[in-house]
């Protein structure tokens, strides 16, 4: 029995289960060597944005820095440490007390004391960043920050492991789509915008719905393959200029369920049964078309019946739709797509992702200017 006395203290790390439990058996053995650890957390960067967005977190209070995300250039020490590649230590977190960034102020609001970051480097590129943060002042000796370089390294595997499954299938569903020719509507930059909006709606429902970042981050990568389903549907239907006939309308609403076998075919092929959120991709592109008062398609459902992330995509990708030039109309302004979502708020989509969106304007028009459609 000597022979298998030992229990891996990582072994959880193999079994199927969210990056944030994993984060937490990660801290929890960080914790055995060195006790003043109170935090990790992770942090994922955008290049197409500029954001530095928070994802991950494990502490005894959670939501010290959730939900949160600013641009890397207003964060002078980040974006030094980005571009060093080196990572920093602080052993005194008051050196920010004149600080105005919101992060720093909540940091120390939890009386943090001390932090040793690090960057998160894949193939040379500059991906996000991990925290280790003590509530005591001077708390990283020489050794701890030796053996917390290896828990970096570890966390950030673990992490990009996760997300490159996620993206991959993502990049996958984007590609066969182009090779099926589904030149509809679906531009580059329409993905971007849908992909945007949906997480600026989850993230500010956050709050209200219980959602955390690492929810809000797969809906950002999951909400534009929602029309997946359509590289099934005929060019003679789904090409089509003038109005769609009954029948060509039957068949049309078809790619909501097509869209959700296509992805039991992709996550059978690429071994990804298991993936987390693999659930919430095929909620998307099968619920999409749902109503809230049972009018949608293709199962009528009504309500929080209808996943919450297939009600939030809904409400992204019509606006989008709305706003945008289309071979058949002008864009609409904002104030009019407004307008039309209001109208049919509580009927055709969820009141409350309506409003996320429309509270944030000034987050749209940025959307917007970064993600404008070519000549």
């Amino acid at each position: 029995m000597k022979m298998f006395g030992h229990e891996d203290s990582l072994s959880d790390l193999g079994k199927r289960a969210r990056l944030s439990e994993k984060l937490d058996v990660i801290h929890r053995a960080v914790r055995e060597r060195f006790p003043c650890v109170d935090r990790i957390a992770v942090a994922l960067y955008d290049p197409k944005t500029d954001w530095l967005k928070t994802f991950l977190a494990s502490s005894g209070d959670g939501r010290v820095l959730s939900h949160y995300e600013a641009p890397l250039s207003e964060a002078a020490s980040l974006r030094e440490l980005a571009a060093r590649g080196r990572p920093r230590l602080v052993d005194d977190l008051d050196v920010f007390a004149a600080s105005s960034q919101e992060h720093t102020r909540r940091i120390l609001s939890h009386g943090y004391g001390s932090s040793y970051t690090l960057p998160m480097l894949v193939n040379g590129a500059f991906s996000g960043v991990v925290f280790f943060d003590s509530c005591q002042k001077h708390a990283f000796t020489e050794l701890a920050l030796g053996e917390l370089d290896f828990a970096a390294h570890l966390i950030i595997e673990v992490v990009m492991m996760d997300l490159a499954a996620a993206r991959s299938l993502a990049a996958a569903v984007r590609t066969a789509a182009a090779f099926a020719h589904l030149r509809d509507l679906e531009t580059g930059v329409h993905l971007d915008r849908v992909a945007n909006y949906a997480r600026l709606i989850a993230r500010s429902l956050a709050g209200s719905m219980n959602i955390d970042d690492e929810w809000v981050e797969h809906i950002f990568l999951f909400a534009s393959l929602h029309d997946l389903g359509k590289i099934g549907i005929p060019d003679r239907v789904l090409l089509k200029t003038g109005k769609l006939t009954d029948e060509e309308a039957r068949a049309m609403r078809l790619h909501t369920l097509k869209g959700q076998d296509v992805i039991g075919v992709m996550l059978r092929n690429f071994g990804l049964e298991h993936m987390p959120y693999a659930e919430m991709l095929g909620n998307i592109a099968q619920y999409h078309h749902e109503a809230v008062d049972g009018s949608g398609y293709p199962e009528g459902l009504k309500g929080d019946a209808i996943p919450l992330e297939a009600r939030i995509t809904a409400v992204a990708d019509v606006f989008d739709a709305l706003a945008s030039r289309r071979s058949y109309k002008e864009p609409w302004s904002n104030d009019a797509a407004f307008s039309w979502l209001r109208e049919h708020s509580g009927t055709r989509f969820d009141p409350r992702c309506v409003a996320a969106l429309i509270a944030n304007r000034a987050r749209i028009e940025e959307i917007q200017r970064r993600f404008a459609e070519g000549p």
